[in-house]
Order: structure tokens, then C-alpha cells, then sequence
């Protein structure tokens, strides 16, 4: 008994959802039509992008100086310093040490020898 009670009930709530979704259409419809129409206003004006297509590249320019030529240029440009170190090409400091090859060595082996220096990755 109970069973069909609920089934009765379950069967009322489904038509009146049913009956409700049916009645909400219309309006829908109407605002569906307003958006067409305010796309289309808007698609006639310009506003919007013709479709997902990638914009068209640009011409490629020739260049008026042979290779050879913009090659010399930045050269010049480099031993002049007009330019700029970009990432590839850090700027370094290369001064010459004022002692021997000889003399370091003897200097490093007699700090490892005395404990001043550390071994490993707990050097840095």
C-alpha cells in the first residue's frame, strides 16, 4: 500500500515539473530572439570577430643589406659596446690572478692540510 502511495506521488511531482518547465519555455524563447537579434545588430556593426581563424601574418620584408653586411655591423656594434648583454651572453669579469698556477695550488693544499676548507656538498 505504501508503495503505491509513493509511486503516486513521485508520478504527480514529475508532471508538475514537467508542466512548469513547459511554461517557462515561451519566455525563454523571447529572450533567446532578443540575443539573436542584438548579435546580429552587433555582428552587422563590426563589434564581433568573423569565427576562431588566426589573423593573417604579416608580409615578410626583404632586407636591403646582405648577411655579410648585418653581420659586420653587429660586430662593430659588440667591440664598440653599444649593445646590451642579453641572456645568452652574460657580462663577466675576467681578471687575471696575480699569482702562479704553482702558488695557488701550494695555498689550497695548505688550507685543506690546516682545515680550512670544507669537502663536499657543505662546501657551498
Amino acid at each position: 500500500m505504501k508503495l503505491k502511495l509513493i509511486l503516486a506521488a513521485m508520478i504527480a511531482a514529475v508532471s508538475v515539473m514537467a508542466q512548469a518547465q513547459t511554461a517557462a519555455a515561451p519566455a525563454a524563447s523571447a529572450a533567446r530572439a532578443d540575443v539573436k537579434a542584438e548579435a546580429k545588430a552587433a555582428n552587422k556593426a563590426g563589434e564581433i570577430k568573423a569565427g576562431e581563424a588566426v589573423a593573417p601574418k604579416a608580409d615578410k620584408t626583404k632586407s636591403t643589406k646582405a648577411r655579410a653586411e648585418v653581420k659586420a655591423e653587429a660586430k662593430a656594434a659588440v667591440k664598440a659596446g653599444e649593445t646590451k648583454p642579453g641572456e645568452a651572453a652574460p657580462k663577466v669579469d675576467k681578471s687575471k690572478s696575480t699569482k702562479a698556477r704553482a702558488e695557488v695550488k701550494a695555498d689550497a693544499k695548505a688550507a685543506a692540510k690546516a682545515g680550512e676548507t670544507k669537502a663536499g656538498e657543505t662546501a657551498k
